[in-house]
């Protein structure tokens, strides 16, 4: 049980909840399941958990708003269930600092895809994000005031340590190896979220945004109609 992965699901329909438990657990998942946001913080707190799937529409405490929560506290993945495609639970979702978000109804197998492929970005980034030590002194790159230490996984700006996530981190890793290059949308998606078709570009505009916010608005630059660059 201690090397399964351990999945935080707050859903309040109790049929989706139910169903969606038993598919996670046959695929080898360790699963807390939450019907309302409340429970669902109390059980983050509590368990840690690897990661947190967590539908938009619960009572309590919402989606968005425990997303809030967990972010406040951790940079464990999570991922956003949304009934609608519609762009406001979307983009309200991203900008809470989630990861990635699927749209009910779901296939199984597709979310269980979706789980993983957080979970090797997550590990990709350093298990942690930006913050752990570099033993071995690593790779140091410098844009302006911005450095990434590609090994210890840091990242300053003007010298005061940046906290990423995950996500951010794989996203400012894939710009920083291609300086002055433009990445597109699709690229982005495919290399740091895995996505080998056309997936939701809106998943990459908001986590641009929350990258400028972190390392400087005008350090990433949007070339219109092709995508973004990291200026050198």
């Amino acid at each position: 049980m201690a090397d399964q992965t351990h999945v935080l699901f707050v859903e309040d329909d109790d049929v989706i909840r139910e169903a969606t438990q038993l598919t996670l657990e046959r695929d080898g998942f360790a699963v807390t399941a939450k019907p309302d946001g409340l429970s669902g913080l109390e059980a983050f707190r509590a368990d840690r958990p690897d990661i947190a799937l967590l539908d938009v529409m619960v009572p309590g405490l919402d989606g968005v708003s425990l997303c809030r929560r967990i972010r406040d506290e951790s940079t464990v993945p999570v991922i956003m269930l949304s009934a609608r495609a519609d762009a406001i639970d979307v983009v309200l979702g991203l900008e809470a600092g989630a990861d990635d978000y699927v749209t009910k109804p779901f296939d199984g197998a597709v979310l269980v895809a979706r789980i993983r492929a957080v979970l090797r970005r997550f590990e990709r980034a350093g298990g942690a994000g930006a913050g752990q030590d570099d033993a071995d002194g690593g790779t140091v790159l410098a844009f302006g005031e911005l450095e990434i230490d590609t090994e210890g996984m840091e990242v300053r700006k003007a010298g005061q340590p940046v906290a990423l996530t995950p996500t951010e981190m794989r996203l400012l890793l894939e710009f920083s190896a291609a300086p002055g290059t433009v990445l597109s949308r699709d690229k982005l998606l495919e290399r740091v979220w895995e996505y080998g078709w056309g997936g939701d570009t809106r998943v990459v505009d908001v986590h641009v945004q929350r990258l400028r916010a972190k390392i400087g608005q005008d350090r990433i630059e949007t070339v219109r109609g092709f995508g973004y660059k990291l200026k050198a």
